[in-house]
């Protein structure tokens, strides 16, 4: 019987309506509670706020409850650090008690207010890492597929409870696919070939769905080879395949939309609605609480026949069958039935208010906070800090004494800051300096700006000079680099935003929201003048007649210029802190709601250039200067790492990131974290943003040939390390079986601590490119002085395999493996080889059979595209020049007859070329004209004839042949190139047949 299919053999109660019956099958269950909703409920209820059926017994329910790090934006709950700062733990087990607990709350929460408090829950993020520049680099767990997939059962393990039949929560994986840039991300496409997108994309979503510890996945807003990734049937029935149980799709917030809006993929919203319904998405989060929006438009989809009643059920059943296992139509307490005797307990409903923030939860939270800070560099032994050496502790720089929240982050119940917690595990002396100018707003008038006092600000207006007291008209000036400022008003800590209607008022504790209305710009106006812009409104600041300041204007005429004096200079202040200083700890980083959030990316890696002065002055005052950074992205500080002597790292830590941090400092707490991206020494080693190909492009530790300032895997200790000689149990494998492999680890050490043993392998003969290394295992061991351990890593030779192109599997090469065991992926201490006994790939043949475009081996210029809005990729010239190459194809001698499957985005016509061992200067096999459909997915068979004699063996596989060449060789496998003269053009596949030509 399907597992979907209700069974009849088990009888219920009589008194008892089927759907509220905790001794039948759930199958049967949400069949009998489907029949009792009429169509329009059906419809409502695909939406992501669902009505409430109070003749079925059906409460309102809703989708989507933020959880990433931590309950978020329902008021104070217990702050994890940074999903980043988790994965920098690299530590299974403290993220399942970390989920376990967040899961907890998310139920506390549910018992005080059911209607806000939702249990299914959008984590965890599961996208990976591989540019920094990403602005939700926060949001994720590493660069590494195998990293993030572990890292990802754990935390979905810990949010979905363990018991067999209910869920504490319903864990959703974000964003499925391909994602991993924010600006313009509803418009801008991720170009995924096979091998990306199955060594790499893909394990990241598998891992937790084949556990079976996440129930939901969400698309993401991007276009996946030029398709809206909710529309990727294909790739949501793959995942789909991975899970023993039902897979529930949620959309994005507003995606559904972009369909037929911003994407314009189809020509209206009725269209575009059931499209995402037809390919499998089974929740519409969109027009926010309205869910008429998406009930009206399939509505009309189902008038017009495009959609089915089925396709409305099998969502609609999806959907009940996850409340089914929340619990929500059962009892709390289990039911005796002579049927089945009695039903299992719902344990998650006993859960109440009580947990959210317990006091357990305080202390993981700092636990957490320990195990996700990463010691960069350490030189001189300045780390661990003495306490008898620091009579005084300069803490300087805009983190020092502030905790930043990210836009998923709870709201902190309370702060342990950096020197908060300094001062805290110490008799020493803090001095806090933030090294930031304390400024004031001078008009050509000689009026100042005067700042309200009261906690909630007022409205900035001008003051005669002389007027308003120093507090009252100083502004703290932060600089956040790309010319972006915030202004805190010395009056009363708040930082000032700009209204609706474009007044300026000191009313923020800290810049966030969705649009940001506390960043600012200053524009030279004359000599030593500004005018000031306000981002979010996108207007220039001016004074009224009344005096007030109100950003309202287009023009920059119109600004009213300022002259920005300076009444406390930050730099000289903190240098004069650091000189007076034992030790000089400068914290510094990020401010999450700015450069670089959501919908917003990052431009550079680099410290904005007022820090980076920060740096080198305060650490040319105190060579004892520890630089501390915050942050939710590795930053490019090479400086700091030749001319410091240490540098520490931590994302954002959560309400206990000072304590953590101060612990760490002074030694009560051996570092262990280790680095879950590629820190790189600039912007300019990255690549295209939104060149998702890492193979080509070179990008992330697997195909990074440069030299990073900080390789993935890297964090040192307070004390070292010893690995002995790796051991396998066999050093010749199949495909089926699997292999142990064993290090012995010793702490030769003065003191205890965990060290983080990674293993990596690299396949030295391959027909594919191949990693440089890749992460097979990794272990978080705690070893006392002295101590030992034999750590052991079960590898499936499967594991091995790389996806082959040319028959679109998984495939185990047979070749030698070169397994490395260390401390990181560029400290790597003891080695063994391991050959493999797979398959040897056999060239590509193009008789007989067609061979899709985006099935190639390396690509200039070309970008994949959507076959047809609901299959299939298609690779398209995007530029003049633009090549595909295929390696090892076999080309016999003779006549040869070549059909491509192509077509144009425009009216005129355009060339293909089809050369032999180099896509310039190779032989020319044929060239085919390609008429102009103005359609690029119209696609039509191109016929071209031609002979092909290659000179010798040799020479046919570098190309070296005249066009007109006569001799005759064996056929030995070449490599071809598809070369586009012309822009524009799209080839769907390819077949090369000899002899007779092909019978259509």
């Amino acid at each position: 019987m399907s597992p979907d299919q209700p069974d009849d053999s088990i009888e219920g109660r009589p008194d008892t309506p089927p759907h509220l019956d905790p001794a039948l099958p759930p199958a049967r269950r949400v069949a009998a509670l489907l029949a009792l909703l009429d169509l329009d409920t059906r419809l409502l209820m695909l939406h992501q706020f669902q009505p409430a059926v109070p003749a079925a017994g059906l409460a309102s329910f809703h989708t989507g409850l933020e959880a990433l790090h931590g309950l978020a934006w329902l008021g104070p709950a217990t702050v994890f650090p940074q999903a980043v700062g988790l994965g920098a733990t690299w530590n299974p087990a403290l993220l399942r008690r970390i989920g376990s607990v967040v899961g907890d709350e998310v139920r506390g929460f549910h018992r005080r207010d059911p209607i806000r408090g939702g249990l299914n829950v959008w984590a965890p993020v599961v996208n990976l890492l591989r540019d920094p520049r990403w602005g939700r680099n926060e949001e994720g767990y590493a660069e590494d597929p195998l990293l993030t997939g572990i890292l990802s059962v754990a935390y979905a393990g810990g949010l979905r409870g363990d018991h067999p039949v209910y869920l504490k929560t319903a864990p959703t994986l974000k964003h499925f696919l391909g994602y991993n840039n924010e600006t313009d991300r509803d418009t801008t496409s991720s170009g995924l070939r096979p091998r990306v997108l199955h060594e790499y994309e893909l394990p990241a979503f598998r891992a937790a769905i084949q556990a079976g510890v996440a129930v939901g996945v969400m698309p993401s807003y991007n276009l996946v080879n030029g398709r809206p990734a909710h529309l990727d049937g294909a790739l949501l029935d793959t995942l789909r395949g991975w899970a023993d149980g039902e897979v529930v799709v949620f959309s994005d917030a507003h995606a559904p939309s972009n369909i037929a809006g911003i994407q314009q993929y189809y020509p209206d919203q009725p269209a575009g609605q059931a499209a995402a319904l037809l390919a499998g998405v089974d929740s519409f989060t969109d027009h926010d609480t309205d869910s008429e929006f998406t009930a009206g438009h399939l509505r009309t989809a189902l008038q017009r026949g495009l959609i089915t009643e089925a396709d409305v059920d099998r969502a609609v059943r999806r959907l009940l069958l996850l409340r089914l296992r929340l619990g929500e139509f059962d009892p709390p307490t289990g039911t005796e039935t002579a049927a089945t005797g009695p039903t299992a307990d719902n344990p998650f409903a006993a859960i109440t208010e009580d947990a959210i923030g317990a006091q357990a939860h305080r202390e993981l939270a700092r636990q957490a906070a320990r195990e996700a800070i990463v010691l960069l560099r350490n030189e001189r032994d300045l780390l661990p800090l003495r306490r008898s050496e620091c009579r005084r502790i300069a803490v300087i720089g805009t983190h020092a004494d502030t905790l930043y929240e990210d836009w998923y982050s709870g709201t902190l119940p309370y702060q342990v800051t950096p020197a908060g917690g300094l001062a805290d595990l110490s008799e020493a002396e803090v001095v806090v300096v933030e090294g930031v100018d304390r400024i004031a707003l001078v008009t050509p008038d000689g009026e100042v700006v005067r700042a309200g006092a009261a906690e909630d600000g007022a409205v900035l207006r001008l003051a005669a000079a002389g007027a308003a007291s120093g507090a009252d008209c100083g502004f703290d000036l932060f600089d956040w680099g790309e010319g972006v400022r915030t202004l805190r008003a010395a009056a009363n800590g708040r930082y000032v935003s700009a209204r609706s209607d474009g007044s300026l008022v000191n009313d923020r504790a800290m810049p966030g929201e969705w649009v940001v209305h506390e960043t600012f710009e200053l524009t030279p106006i004359g000599d030593e003048q500004h005018g000031l812009f306000n981002q979010a409104l996108a207007k220039w600041v001016r004074v009224d007649a009344d005096g007030v300041l109100r950003a309202d204007r287009s023009d920059p005429a119109e600004a009213t210029p300022f002259t920005l004096r300076v009444d406390r200079p930050g730099l000289e202040t903190a240098i004069e802190a650091a000189s007076a200083a034992d030790v000089a700890v400068l914290v510094i980083g990020n401010d999450p709601h700015i450069n670089g959030r959501e919908t917003e990316d990052r431009k550079r890696l680099e410290l904005p250039a007022a820090h980076e002065e920060l740096v080198r002055r305060v650490g040319a005052a105190n060579p004892r200067t520890i630089l501390v950074l915050v942050s939710s992205y590795p930053i490019a500080v090479p400086w700091a790492d030749r001319n410091l002597p240490a540098v520490v790292w931590t994302a954002h830590g959560g309400q206990e990131a000072g304590s953590a941090l101060a612990e760490v400092l002074f030694g009560d707490y051996s570092p262990a974290g280790r680095l879950p991206q590629t820190w790189y020494r600039s912007t300019d080693e990255l690549p295209d943003l939104l060149d998702y190909d890492i193979i080509t492009s070179g990008s992330t530790y697997l195909y990074y040939r440069g030299s990073p300032l900080y390789p993935f895997g890297h964090g040192l200790s307070y004390t070292e390390f010893h690995y002995g000689p790796l051991e396998l149990d066999a050093h010749e494998a199949g495909p089926e079986d699997t292999i142990t492999a064993r290090v012995q680890v010793t702490n030769v050490g003065e003191r205890p601590g965990d060290e983080v043993v990674q293993l990596y392998s690299h396949q030295e003969r391959s027909r594919a490119t191949q990693p440089l290394h890749a992460l097979r295992g990794f272990r978080r061991v705690n070893l006392a002085a002295g101590a030992s351990t034999t750590v052991e890593f079960d590898l499936p030779i499967r594991e091995l395999a790389l996806f082959d192109v040319t028959s679109s599997k998984p495939v185990v090469e047979s070749s030698r493996h070169r397994l490395s065991v260390g401390a990181s992926s560029a400290d790597l201490r003891s080695h063994a080889d391991l050959d493999v006994l797979g398959t040897e790939i056999a060239p590509v043949i193009l008789a007989g059979r067609r061979v899709r475009a985006v099935d190639f081996d390396a690509i200039q210029g070309g970008r994949l595209v959507d076959e047809t809005r609901t299959r299939g990729t298609a690779v398209e010239a995007a530029e003049p020049g633009s090549w595909l190459a295929f390696h090892r194809v076999v080309l016999p001698s003779g006549p040869l007859h070549c059909t491509l499957s192509a077509s144009r985005a425009d009216p005129n016509s355009g060339r293909v070329q089809l050369r032999v061992g180099d896509p310039t200067s190779g032989p020319l096999l044929a060239e085919l004209t390609v008429t102009g459909a103005g359609d690029r997915r119209r696609f039509h068979d191109v016929l071209a004839e031609t002979q092909w004699r290659p000179i010798d063996t040799d020479l046919a596989g570098a190309g070296r042949q005249s066009e007109s060449t006569a001799a005759v060789a064996r056929p030995e496998p070449v490599d071809l190139y598809l070369v586009f003269p012309d822009a524009h053009t799209t080839v769907r596949d390819i077949r090369i047949d000899c002899g007779e030509p092909p019978i259509s």
